[in-house]
């Protein structure tokens, strides 16, 4: 008997904890660390934030960002961009990687950056003509969809 309580106790536990895992909260800008904060007055200045959120799921913690024209910021837990989609208009040349940026050029003359994304591994690029870079760390491609 002890045994079937106390699985029932883990269980009710962990459907406890899962359930306060995924905790979003609607804050405002000056909620947003310090790091973030400068970054959208540095890259994003006078756009209209539609709405910002804290984002809390078992082991993460982020923020993000959506402004009024559908551009959208995705940040760390210490304000650290990872990720910045501008749907309609061209990502801030100020935030791609020069190698990225010249990679682009190069190889995409026509094409604009509307999203870059980066995480502890590689960053991940998408062009206006729908292709989708992907790099190291190195800023070396390691792949092309299309």
């Amino acid at each position: 008997m002890k045994k079937i309580l106390f699985v029932f106790a883990a269980i009710l536990s962990l459907s406890v904890l899962t359930a306060k895992a995924d905790n979003d909260k609607i804050i405002n800008k000056g909620m947003l660390p310090a790091m973030a904060q400068n970054f959208i007055d540095t890259h994003f200045p006078g756009l209209k934030i539609s709405y910002a959120k804290e984002e809390r799921d078992f082991l993460e913690h982020s923020y993000e960002v959506v402004f009024a024209d559908g551009s959208k910021l995705e940040f760390t837990r210490k304000g650290a961009w990872k990720d910045v989609d501008c749907r309609y208009s061209e990502v801030p040349a100020a935030i791609v990687p020069a190698a990225i940026s010249n990679y682009v050029k190069a190889n995409y003359p026509d094409a604009k950056i509307l999203k870059i994304e980066r995480d502890s591994n590689d960053y991940e690029v998408k062009l206006s003509n729908r292709f989708e870079l992907t790099f190291d760390k190195k800023f070396n491609i390691i792949d092309i969809d299309n």
